[in-house]
């Protein structure tokens, strides 16, 4: 039987990892983070509390596992060979992933995360940092191609692409659809592209 390596304790069976996993994120779309517990994980992916323990250190970073396991294909790397349409691309599914039903739960968990260090670590490590590492690489081909400034800040640039999707929702409300985000990368291009 296939295997696959744990960070503690002996490897995990794919089989029980899997329904760990499933019985996680259904549980947080029915119920919401706070009212998912290791009990009632154990409970619907019929294994052990003791075996949920051995393969993660607490409830967030299984609950962040089981929704990354879930949502990570809905957010591919483009490679159109456009810069701009990559970088557009790229925006866009983040912005429709963070509209809809799953998406809510990123809202959830960031608001839960200011009260639960280990929750705000385990979506920061696992959800938001890889999603910034593939837009420094969008970046970073973009300087490449020379479609943009070659001494561009990638970070603070990121930072001007991304920023706006998250104020605008999780503080002002408006409205996020694919024209405002034609509109913002258009902007955005003004200031990064190369001359």
């Amino acid at each position: 039987m296939m295997n696959v390596q744990g960070k503690r304790g002996r490897p995990r069976n794919v089989e029980t990892h899997k329904s760990i996993l499933s019985a996680s994120y259904d549980l947080l779309l029915e119920d919401g983070f706070k009212a998912v517990t290791v009990d009632k994980i154990a409970e619907r992916a019929k294994v052990s509390k003791a075996t949920i323990y051995k393969w993660w250190p607490n409830k967030a970073a299984v609950i962040m596992e089981g929704f990354l396991y879930a949502a990570t294909s809905r957010l591919p790397v483009p490679d159109t060979g456009s810069t701009f349409q990559d970088i557009y691309d790229h925006a866009t599914s983040l912005m429709r992933f963070l509209t809809s039903r799953e998406g809510n739960i990123i809202k959830e968990l960031i608001g839960e995360g200011q009260l639960d260090p280990n929750l705000a670590q385990e979506y920061r490590e696992r959800f938001f940092q890889p999603r910034r590492m593939q837009a420094k690489e969008l970046f970073e081909k973009g300087i490449q191609r020379g479609d943009l400034k070659e001494n561009l800040d990638v970070e603070v640039s990121i930072d001007l692409v991304y920023g706006p999707i998250f104020y605008r929702l999780l503080v002002t409300g408006h409205e996020l659809n694919d024209s405002y985000m034609h509109e913002l990368i258009t902007i955005a291009f003004e200031g990064i592209r190369s001359k």
